[in-house]
């Protein structure tokens, strides 16, 4: 699945492939961002930036030894959302796909693993949809809203 995910991530990427009618518009789209962050020259520099700020700020040597930590924490978590999120669970709306919720594991992906609820409202900030579910994220983007730091919209279906 990871590996049909990478191939399919690089058709859009490439702009070869056109996303969903449900997943389309909406949203912004930074096209040269897009470009250059997939590129190998950002991705080196995201690996230097974070070597660069170990030698800076580490206080002790065994501190890289978590460097793989972060090249690796993206991928990882990527991978359990997409690989866990449509094989474990269980499932609140008939999407008319495989993905689940996969509750209490989901707290520790940060409300990302309401795979389920996502893909029935994809524009809602706040992935829990039932009253045992909890978005540990969303009370922390209602604050930032109200501090107005960022700008939540009614989510539309």
């Amino acid at each position: 699945m990871m590996w049909r995910t990478a191939k399919s991530y690089k058709l859009y990427e490439k702009r070869l492939k056109e996303p969903e009618a449900q997943f389309k518009g909406n949203y912004p789209e930074w096209r040269l961002l897009d470009y250059w962050g997939s590129t190998y020259t950002s991705r080196i520099l995201f690996g230097c930036f974070y070597v660069a700020f170990y030698i800076i700020f580490a206080t002790h040597w065994w501190l890289f030894l978590l460097l793989p930590i972060h090249f690796l924490m993206g991928p990882v978590q990527g991978a359990i959302v997409n690989w866990c999120g449509h094989k474990y669970g269980y499932a609140n709306f008939n999407n008319g796909d495989k993905s689940k919720n996969t509750t209490p594991f989901d707290f520790f992906m940060l409300g990302e693993l309401f795979q389920n609820n996502h893909h029935k409202r994809p524009n809602s900030a706040n992935f829990a949809a039932k009253w045992f579910e909890f978005d540990p994220v969303y009370p922390i983007m209602r604050v930032m809203h109200w501090i107005r730091l960022i700008k939540l919209r009614e989510a539309y279906l």
